[in-house]
């Protein structure tokens, strides 16, 4: 996969590119990833990228041509890389990372991931010209409901969830056959040695060498964290009969005397 970003700040982008999982995915050449600078086509001696929002207030706004330009540039070098790979010629969509966006979910990531390109935009200031949305953007991603100073973290945020689900990204290709089978469930708990650490003993199911058994408590455990945790995610869920009786299971286990859950 290719990935293009936009950024007044593509310095920032080295604590992803050269370390950890997408450090591995570029080292490897399973992920590509360029950076594209508004400034670099900004037509004044200062560079000049911002200006004044019309109708008053605080704070500048990210202007049209220099943006556009730089999304051009993207979009040319995705062109680029498809011809010498031999890939469909058709532009990468262009991704605006902004709180007015879809929330970004395990299932978008994998969406993301099987797109052979992508080109995410990160605003700053108060945001980016309406105009560079209407005219050039294909879809609006958030990483949750705050502020930031840019669209910069959540870019790489964006750029880490895709990598990893990319084919030969993690060392041990069994990690993300787990991720993939908690099907948007919270993660289950983990442990390793010591076997007893601040008088707290690991799970005898995760001692016991039967992987059905560790198998069927992962599974009731990321259930009933979800349950506990984030319940939302289990509405409009289609559950099969293991993982009801699993999640009552758990809601057994788990239940006070009084019928409360701890």
């Amino acid at each position: 996969m290719w990935i293009g970003v936009v950024t007044l700040f593509p310095e920032m982008f080295g604590a992803v590119r050269d370390a950890g999982v997408v450090g591995r995915a570029v080292r490897t050449g399973v992920l590509g990833l360029e950076l594209y600078n508004p400034r670099d086509h900004a037509t004044d001696r200062h560079r000049t990228v911002d200006d004044r929002p019309y109708g008053g207030g605080p704070g500048m706004v990210m202007q049209v041509e220099p943006l556009l330009a730089a999304i051009a540039a993207a979009q040319a070098g995705w062109q680029g890389v498809a011809a010498a790979a031999g890939l469909p010629d058709g532009p990468a969509p262009v991704i605006y990372l902004t709180p007015q966006g879809k929330t970004l979910t395990q299932r978008r990531a994998r969406a993301l991931a099987d797109l052979p390109a992508a080109i995410l935009l990160a605003g700053r200031y108060e945001g980016v010209d309406e105009r560079v949305v209407r005219l050039a953007v294909d879809q609006e991603l958030s990483i949750g409901d705050y502020v930031l100073s840019g669209g910069e973290l959540p870019a790489m945020v964006v750029i880490d969830a895709v990598a990893r689900l990319l084919p030969g990204s993690l060392g041990n290709v069994a990690s993300a056959l787990e991720e993939s089978h908690l099907d948007g469930l919270l993660d289950y708990p983990h442990y390793t040695r010591p076997e007893i650490a601040g008088g707290l003993a690991v799970p005898a199911e995760l001692l016991s060498g039967d992987h059905a058994v560790v198998r069927r408590w992962r599974r009731k455990q990321a259930l009933g964290r979800t349950w506990q945790r984030r319940p939302e995610l289990l509405a409009g869920r289609e559950w099969s009969a293991e993982d009801r009786a699993l999640l009552a299971e758990f809601l057994s286990e788990t239940a006070g005397t009084d019928g409360a859950i701890r």
